[in-house]
């Protein structure tokens, strides 16, 4: 999409309800606790996050992208918080409303871990996207309980 930028949003299974509520169009307020929203820059980094952290701490965990105005999301900087491909943007809590409506597009689901004990996987697939890879892994994922919060 021209004059975007792609980002992924690793998440558990209450945001994404609450993602899922707002039609696939926004990001819920942050917690009080919480006065950052870290967008990702690359799948498999929010593909870690979701599985290393999300998984073990809330039974599952998904990963989201979506398009933000090239121009708005550019006065952000580029956080690097770990390696070369550990990238991700800080945006106050304050200033996620206005983060939302220069999205473009619906959030999309496109990927979900669950653990190999829960049973089926969820049909869930994201309003205008493809289905998810859905991928099982071991309640037991490896690195579970690394990382701070996202």
């Amino acid at each position: 999409m021209p004059g975007t930028r792609t980002l992924w949003r690793p998440t558990g299974p209450a945001e994404l309800a609450l993602v899922r509520d707002s039609g696939w169009r926004e990001w819920p307020p942050r917690l009080p606790e919480q006065p950052l929203f870290y967008p990702v820059l690359n799948e498999d980094y929010a593909a870690r996050i979701a599985r290393e952290w999300n998984l073990p701490r809330d039974g599952e965990g998904h990963v989201t992208r979506f398009d933000v105005e090239a121009d708005f999301v550019s006065r952000y900087p580029v956080r690097q918080v770990g390696g070369r491909t550990i990238l991700e943007l800080w945006v106050p809590a304050g200033e996620l409303a206005e983060f939302n409506a220069h999205l473009r597009g619906p959030i999309v689901l496109v990927r979900s871990f669950l653990p190999d004990h829960a049973g089926e996987p969820s049909r869930e697939t994201a309003r205008g996207g493809d289905p998810p890879r859905r991928v099982r892994v071991g309640a037991r994922a490896r690195g579970a309980g690394r990382g701070p919060p996202r």
